[in-house]
């Protein structure tokens, strides 16, 4: 049996949507519905949260998970690194078990469901030449449509040398993928290796587009919140342990 290690990155400072990762949804604070799904997803022997906030803490003990203490705050910063918090919580709380496994939840993907989370970890134990599993959806955007302007001159140039052939439809363009924040599995000793969340060989995971929903801005909540409104049942149940 693969030991596997949910991981909640969920850190107080905020700058762009203050206090978002116990922001009320639903009537509940948005970490709870990482914890909720990790939970759900029957696969994660410990839900661990990573927060440099006792109230953030005392929260996601509410709704289940484990803090064993709180991040320092040098890895605490908006500038820090996500192999800071991941490496610590590693070395400072978890014992490494063979083939050990660690699932980052972020919060701010909070319609990731536990049937996604168990999917890729399912799939990531089926591919053992990958040293981790990441969730990508399809670019709305796509690079063949970019263009460079000159603040100078005011001249645009494309961003891909594409020979003339900019103006074709999408559907003749190489399909490409836009990684989402919202699930990454990784082995651990991948992490070391490479000291990285990824490390070298990185398997493909398909999530529908809601569950990638993130979190980075006002405009993002909005969108969660009116997609919750029409379809409730997008929100992974959760359960507060204490009154």
């Amino acid at each position: 049996m693969v030991e596997t290690i949910a991981v909640i990155p969920a850190r107080a400072g905020s700058e762009r949507v203050p206090g978002k990762n116990v922001r009320m949804l639903d009537g509940h604070p948005l970490i709870a519905y990482s914890i909720g799904s990790a939970i759900a997803s029957g696969v994660c022997d410990r839900v661990v949260v990573s927060t440099d906030s006792e109230t953030i803490a005392e929260i996601a003990r509410d709704y289940g998970a484990e803090v064993p203490g709180l991040r320092p705050a040098e890895i605490s910063t908006s500038a820090a690194h996500d192999i800071g918090f991941l490496t610590h919580a590693m070395t400072e709380w978890v014992p490494e078990t063979d083939g050990q496994l660690w699932a980052i939840l972020r919060p701010t993907s909070p319609l990731r469901s536990g049937e996604s989370i168990r999917a890729a970890r399912d799939q990531l134990i089926e591919a053992r030449w990958a040293d981790s599993v990441r969730a990508v959806r399809p670019v709305t955007e796509h690079p063949a449509k970019m263009w460079r302007w000159d603040s100078t001159s005011g001249e645009i140039s494309t961003y891909l040398d594409q020979g003339g052939a900019f103006n074709g439809p999408i559907s003749d363009k190489e399909e490409l993928f836009l990684q989402a924040s919202s699930l990454e599995i990784v082995r651990r000793g991948a992490v070391t290796a490479h000291n990285s969340i990824a490390g070298a060989r990185v398997l493909g995971f398909s999530l529908p587009d809601s569950e990638s929903h993130d979190i980075n801005t006002l405009h993002d909540w909005i969108v969660l919140e009116t997609l919750v409104n029409q379809n409730p049942g997008l929100l992974p149940r959760v359960k507060k342990e204490v009154s």
